[in-house]
């Protein structure tokens, strides 16, 4: 291995340390991440990134991803073969090692600049206003009820198919090309949303995706939001808003699916109000339920007959899913989720209960 090289290697792996430092500073000083950072340097680099990537028809990421696994694999059975011919086999894997630090640090530098500092902005609530603070049961069902009627009224308006099940009559295309109304309209009262961004493309192996329990993946290194074409037609307007929610910078899940909530509800088309408004019912719903089960009971009650269709055929759609995939999954992910300080996992998606009863008391 050449000296200079070996010096390059070394600086970028040095690269890692300083970022973890950069990171911890920020996630301490989240007024400065959302000055600096959220507000500043990345829109630019997310609108440049998603607006590139939006000029190809398919998912870039999804290419670049199955690139990826191939490379890797290239890489590693070649390791392996010079391995064995090597006189010297300390040295060649000493070789590979430096090489795949080389990797994981540039690839998670790259990561946080591009968008994963936006884990440590402010949040979503100092931004919108909203003044999070203790509730109640009696407000959980009151929400609960409320988000209950709506969604029924919505229900009422939207087309279903032969087995009563809503469907978008634009299909997956027209619903990712009307998904930027909502947008637009919220940012007018909130200019945080607004932005010209590429639109969310369609994932080609939706159905090997289910079986991992993923409804939609945000990749920042192309500014792509990807989703599940085979997600349910009442829940695909709320997955498209909330990998878009990803690409304008707000990287908790819990605060994209709000943002997907309001986005919808903002939106004109009734589908979309709909998804959103069964979104939050669901989630509100599952709050309530961990917290007083009879109160559960009789507000399921409350749900149209469409509603109550929906809803069933969303269990069963995932259910066929299931096994040790999905399992594994939620474990990576939730990995994710703590390496970059969501000290809850995957189970801080409740906190976007908090949100809604935010808004619902802030009316």
């Amino acid at each position: 291995m050449k000296i200079p090289r070996l010096k390059i290697k070394v600086a970028l792996i040095l690269l890692l340390p300083i970022a973890l430092l950069i990171k911890e500073l920020l996630y301490f000083n989240p007024a400065l991440t959302e000055a600096l950072y959220s507000r500043l340097l990345y829109p630019p680099i997310g609108k440049l990134l998603s607006n590139l990537s939006g000029l190809l028809p398919i998912s870039l990421a999804e290419i670049l991803l199955y690139s990826f696994i191939a490379a890797m694999t290239a890489t590693f059975i070649k390791f392996l073969f010079n391995l064995w011919k090597s006189d010297n086999k300390l040295q060649s894997a000493l070789h590979a090692i430096l090489n795949i630090l080389c990797t994981i640090s540039i690839a998670y530098c790259l990561f946080l600049l591009l968008w994963g500092f936006n884990y440590y902005r402010q949040p979503l609530a100092y931004s919108l206003g909203y003044k999070i603070e203790k509730s109640t049961i009696a407000d959980l069902k009151e929400l609960s009820s409320t988000l209950i009627d709506k969604t029924n009224q919505l229900r009422a308006e939207v087309k279903e198919n032969d087995a009563g099940i809503m469907y978008l009559d634009s299909g997956f295309k027209g619903a990712i090309m009307r998904a930027d109304a909502g947008y637009h309209k919220l940012s007018t009262t909130y200019p945080i949303f607004k932005g010209t961004f590429g639109r969310a493309k369609g994932v080609i192996l939706s159905r090997q995706l289910c079986y991992t329990g993923i409804a939609g993946i945000y990749f920042p290194y192309t500014g792509e939001a990807n989703v599940n074409k085979l997600v349910p037609d009442f829940m695909l307007p709320s997955t498209i808003n909330h990998e878009m929610a990803h690409q304008r910078g707000f990287a908790r899940e819990d605060e994209a699916n709000f943002i997907a909530y309001l986005t919808c509800k903002a939106h004109k088309d009734v589908d979309f109000q709909y998804s959103g408004y069964l979104l939050a019912t669901i989630y509100s719903m599952n709050t309530l339920y961990q917290y007083d089960i009879e109160s559960y009971k009789k507000l399921t009650a409350k749900y149209s007959e469409g509603v109550k269709r929906d809803l069933k055929y969303n269990t069963e759609f995932w259910k066929q899913f299931e096994g040790p995939v999905e399992e594994l999954q939620e474990r990576v992910n939730d990995t994710y989720l703590k390496s970059n300080k969501q000290t809850d996992g995957i189970y801080s998606y409740g906190r976007m209960v908090d949100l809604l009863l935010a808004e619902y008391k802030n009316k």
